[in-house]
């Protein structure tokens, strides 16, 4: 534990001349991402900071991080494996939510690799040891972010459970706003998310189990549609919920899970993964968080699409399993694609 304090957050820049992206080795964190719009114009179009200060003092509401050991929500914090019993800080009541009160959004990563040139990359690494928010078991992580295109972004994220079988279910936790971080909210911008079903959550937005047809609800992305445009309909302040990823088409080993435009800029996001869900989330809880250049960002000011195993998967036997076991590996990937259209 002792050397993770003495690693120092700093700002680490991949640039191959048509996207630039700031990231930092605090949480894993994309600070920026610049692409160009219909006229060539460069903006950046995730929410955030201008400095490591204000995510270092826990203003940031997951700008932008990796989140673990477990993202999103685990019911009333607990758990069992194999007839033990876990029990985890309760930070978000009454669950724990994205790995408790110092998930891996909140440590310094070791930058164990960084290349510059045609394709830049860095790779993160951190241990997470037994015990770390009532987690069991060492685990070793490792998360490469590299520019595999002008215009595409790929992450590649890897967990191996050292001595005990753990949950293990990461995500990237990054705000778009496609139009620019600082203009307004997202509720114009079309998506279409390739998933014929939704996992239904109560009322502390933890699924019930089931696993429901999206058709004929507010919750059907299948054809594109503008984001705002069924949102009063849904219970609560928004969108905050999983998609299961089960209609797209695939490439390269990854399917499509969603698809983001804003008609102003031209700018389209695809995002491609190998996770079986994907959590649609509309920045509800965002209100009066001053980012980047003074922007003021409140709710709807940007959407997270979160790839991920299925929220409290650990509690619900039909779900996907998210444990792992000594001698196996986790691995997640994700493409954002940007393009005009």
């Amino acid at each position: 534990m002792a050397d993770t304090q003495q690693k120092k957050p700093e700002v680490f820049e991949l640039n191959n001349g048509t996207m630039q992206v700031k990231i930092s080795n605090y949480g894993c964190t994309i600070i920026s991402l610049c692409v160009p719009d219909k006229d060539g114009k460069l903006s950046d179009v995730v929410l955030g900071f201008d400095s490591l200060e204000p995510y270092l003092q826990g203003a940031a509401p997951f700008f932008g991080c990796i989140v673990g050991r477990v993202a999103n929500r685990i019911k009333d914090g607990k758990f069992t494996i194999d007839g033990t019993e876990y029990s985890l800080g309760i930070n978000k009541p009454p669950n724990s939510l994205h790995g408790g009160f110092k998930g891996f959004d909140k440590v310094v990563w070791e930058v164990v690799d960084y290349n510059q040139g045609e394709n830049p990359s860095i790779t993160f690494k951190y241990r997470s040891y037994d015990g770390e928010e009532g987690y069991p078991g060492d685990v070793s992580i490792t998360a490469t972010y590299k520019l595999t295109s002008k215009t595409t972004l790929r992450l590649d994220m890897e967990a191996t459970p050292e001595n005990k079988p753990t949950p293990i279910n990461l995500a990237q936790h990054t705000y778009w706003n496609l139009a620019g971080h600082n203009s307004g909210t997202i509720l114009d911008h079309t998506i279409q998310i390739s998933a014929q079903h939704v996992t239904p959550v109560d009322e502390n937005t933890v699924p019930t189990g089931e696993i429901t047809p999206v058709k004929g609800t507010p919750f059907d992305f299948t054809v594109e549609k503008r984001v705002g445009e069924s949102i009063h309909e849904v219970v609560g302040l928004g969108y905050d919920h999983n998609y299961v990823l089960d209609c797209g088409e695939e490439k390269g080993g990854l399917k499509h899970a969603a698809k983001v435009k804003d008609r102003s800029s031209c700018r389209v996001l695809n995002l491609w993964t190998d996770a079986p869900g994907v959590q649609f989330y509309t920045g509800n809880y965002v209100n009066g968080v001053v980012g980047k250049g003074g922007a003021a960002y409140g709710k709807h000011s940007g959407l997270c699409l979160e790839t991920q195993g299925f929220p409290n998967a650990i509690n619900q036997s039909n779900f996907p399993s998210v444990v792992f076991r000594v001698g196996e590996k986790y691995r997640h990937s994700m493409l954002f694609e940007f393009s005009l259209e």
